[in-house]
């Protein structure tokens, strides 16, 4: 039996229901093969061109790629020149509140200082015209920079201490002019600054007329101009010559508290004048019913005369 190497493609009619076989060879066969091979080959040729295009699309040409990073630039520097700017208005900040700080301290400087005047602390312990003393072995360590919010939390409690700081200076400074306005109105000590007791108060015999007549001041005799000083602050409410007492200085001490400072030889104040206490209101002399240098001290309390001696004797506050 020969063998048949064709291969045979049947083909059906629709109508007739009728078949016919068409043979191919082995050279048709292959060149069908070929044909989709390189039907296939194309396509996927065709689709890696294709691809290639796209990505080719998608990347930046060389002006955009430039344009790109000139906005970028653009953009960096407007961010530096932002936060230049906000740190100078930091710092501005930061200045101005230092200056403020300068200031007070500079107040709370001169209030220490009127402390050592008056006498309240010694000047041996608080030097204000100096800064205060500090030190200490230096670390091996490197220090590091403050930062702006540690700086400004810094300034935040100096401030915040400077505040109670201020609050106690000006109630010690209340306290302490109070104090020495009691002190410049407390009646207290001797009228002059160098001499003795030459006539008491109350009953004597007059050194004119040898009756029994009532001395309503004591006498403090003296060297001629020397200084004759109030003993508590007031306002002069006479300064001149008054009958028998020759040249008189009165000081009216408030709360119906007088002084009279007589037969002064010089009067140094006027009246009005507010005065204040130890300074030299006169200088002593034998003006008016007088027998030598002294002054006759008077202390009146609401129109009653009282005994200076009392005021004399006195013990400070």
């Amino acid at each position: 039996m020969k063998s048949n190497d064709n291969m045979n493609v049947i083909f059906v009619g629709k109508r007739h229901g009728r078949s016919r076989a068409v043979p191919l060879g082995a050279g048709v066969i292959a060149g069908l093969i070929f044909f989709g091979v390189a039907m296939l080959i194309a396509a996927g040729w065709a689709g890696y061109q294709m691809a290639v295009s796209k990505a080719e699309a998608k990347l930046p040409t060389e002006s955009e790629l430039v344009a790109d990073w000139q906005e970028k630039l653009s953009q960096q520097r407007s961010d530096v020149s932002q936060i230049r700017i906000s740190a100078q208005e930091q710092i501005d900040a930061l200045t101005i509140r230092l200056g403020d700080i300068q200031g007070r301290l500079l107040r709370l400087d001169a209030l220490g200082q009127r402390f050592v005047e008056s006498g309240l602390v010694t000047s041996d312990e608080f030097n204000f015209d100096q800064p205060a003393a500090v030190g200490g072995p230096e670390d091996t360590l490197d220090g590091d920079s403050y930062s702006a919010p540690q700086l400004t939390d810094m300034i935040n409690q100096l401030e915040l201490l400077i505040d109670d700081r201020e609050k106690q200076l000006r109630l010690l400074d209340k306290v302490s002019s109070r104090h020495k306005l009691e002190n410049e109105l407390y009646l207290q000590g001797r009228p002059i600054t160098w001499g003795w007791l030459s006539s008491p108060y109350g009953y004597r015999s007059d050194p004119f007329t040898g009756k029994r007549r009532w001395h309503a001041g004591v006498d403090l005799a003296g060297k001629e101009g020397s200084d004759i000083i109030t003993v508590g602050a007031g306002v002069v409410t006479f300064a001149g010559d008054r009958f028998g007492y020759g040249n008189l200085v009165e000081v009216d001490h408030g709360e119906g508290l007088v002084t009279r400072y007589a037969h002064a030889k010089t009067v140094k104040v006027e009246t009005g004048d507010v005065v204040q206490k130890g300074q030299v209101v006169a200088l002593m002399g034998s003006t008016g019913r007088s027998t030598g240098p002294h002054v006759h001290f008077e202390v009146i309390r609401n129109g009653k005369s009282e005994n200076p001696e009392k005021y004399i004797k006195r013990a400070s506050r």
